[in-house]
């Protein structure tokens, strides 16, 4: 039997902290409020004042969250973020105006939740959670945005009952927690939703039971393709958001996804605060998320994105095909082995011209060679593995170089393989 772990001396740094919090669960998850709420109230956390937006949902919860925050401070409001995993620091987790806050800052907030959460153990990402919601109640902000870390109704993000609640997708992942059927995926995550609070819906094959649900518990979403839409216009560069009694046209064309700029306008309308057009443009025009459809210049052109599921994966093979057409995408993949592998890799399969993949390190990692023979069973691309992230995107862009036309270094499949690459390239 293991022993309880010893908390960091009051000099510790957030490194120590971090490996406490590693070390202190059993798991790294365990679904369920109790223990997060009694040890939130011993915090006396509340938003006070402050209005709350919450985002769950399968793929699209970050770039929401992006909209969401970039608006808000267009149009002079003061904001706090929180969103996980992060992709290379722990200080990415937690925003204040679009800032983040230090290492210090950090280490009080946790020893702020160790000093009173006495017996009740944690996982790593409650302590993170009510940590952060600790440093957001320090500073006097008119909104906290809160991404949901896995499904909703039992997340730890869900022991704040929010103003706004929004979904923004449903598909398959996190199996092993959140059950196979997207049905039951969508009944998690409609728990964020409370009667008499504001709903918003971006998914546009939301499950009818659940609907049906919802209703019985009074609760009416606002939906996508029901309530609110966005059409691209012709020109390419500008877009139109449709809702029931306002029309904004001429929107600045985002960098990350459309669709989840139009939820994040749905869930600006139900929050009720004063928010100008001007204000919504500047904010979509400033909207940027590393690891997002994040596209770098160069040759051959770098495209960073975070997708390591079928859904999310669907979604970037339509952008690569719509905005960067008829060029050689040479892939380089590194997965967890708890997901969809095969699923993810034919999702992308349609744009991929060779496949370069990569071994993720760690207990939950899928080694390369485990994706080859993924996709050795539907395609004939021709496909390398490595040892490593690094050494597949240096082959990946040297094969890329040897094309003599404009091509396209692809990196995804999840958060630990783009956090790989350095973020001057």
């Amino acid at each position: 039997m293991s022993e309880t772990p010893l908390a960091p001396s009051a000099t510790a740094g957030l490194d120590a902290w971090l490996s406490y919090l590693e070390a202190l669960h059993p798991t790294e998850i365990e679904l369920g409020l109790e223990r997060v709420q009694a040890v939130a109230q011993r915090l006396k956390i509340q938003p006070g004042k402050a209005k709350v937006i919450t985002v769950a949902g399968t793929n699209g919860k970050g770039s929401t969250v992006r909209y969401l925050e970039t608006i808000l401070r267009a149009a002079g409001y003061t904001t706090g973020v929180y969103i996980s995993p992060h992709l290379v620091d722990y200080e990415e987790r937690v925003r204040v105006n679009t800032q983040q806050l230090d290492a210090q800052q950090h280490v009080e907030a946790f020893q702020a939740v160790e000093q009173v959460r006495g017996d009740t153990s944690l996982t790593y990402f409650e302590f993170g959670t009510l940590a952060a919601m600790w440093l957001l109640q320090q500073h006097e902000l008119d909104v906290w945005i809160l991404e949901v870390g896995l499904g909703g109704r039992l997340d730890a993000v869900n022991c704040i009952a929010a103003d706004v609640g929004v979904i923004t997708s449903v598909g398959i992942d996190h199996v092993a927690f959140l059950g196979p059927h997207r049905e039951g995926i969508a009944r998690e995550k409609a728990g964020i939703f409370r009667p008499g609070r504001a709903a918003v819906i971006g998914e546009p094959d939301f499950p009818a039971d659940i609907l049906a649900e919802l209703h019985q518990r009074s609760i009416e979403p606002a939906r996508v393709g029901v309530d609110f839409n966005y059409r691209r216009n012709s020109d390419q560069s500008t877009w139109d958001y449709v809702g029931r009694s306002s029309v904004l046209r001429g929107l600045p064309l985002p960098q990350l996804p459309l669709p989840n700029a139009a939820t994040a306008l749905k869930a600006l309308e139900k929050l009720a605060l004063p928010v100008s057009q001007q204000a919504i443009k500047e904010g979509l025009q400033h909207a940027r998320e590393s690891g997002r459809l994040e596209l770098r210049a160069g040759n051959p052109k770098v495209l960073l994105d975070v997708a390591h599921n079928p859904h999310a994966a669907t979604f970037l093979t339509q952008h690569i095909q719509a905005t960067l057409p008829d060029m050689p995408v040479f892939a380089v993949v590194g997965m967890l082995q708890d997901k969809d592998i095969e699923g993810t890799l034919a999702a992308l399969a349609p744009v991929v011209t060779q496949w370069f993949f990569a071994d993720l390190a760690g207990p939950r990692g899928a080694k390369a060679e485990r994706l080859a023979q993924a996709d050795a069973a539907e395609n004939e691309r021709p496909r390398q593995t490595f040892a490593n992230v690094a050494a597949a995107f240096d082959a990946a862009r040297a094969a890329a170089v040897e094309q003599k036309r404009e091509t396209l270094v692809l990196v995804c499949g999840s958060f630990y393989t783009v956090s790989q690459i350095p973020q001057t390239e």
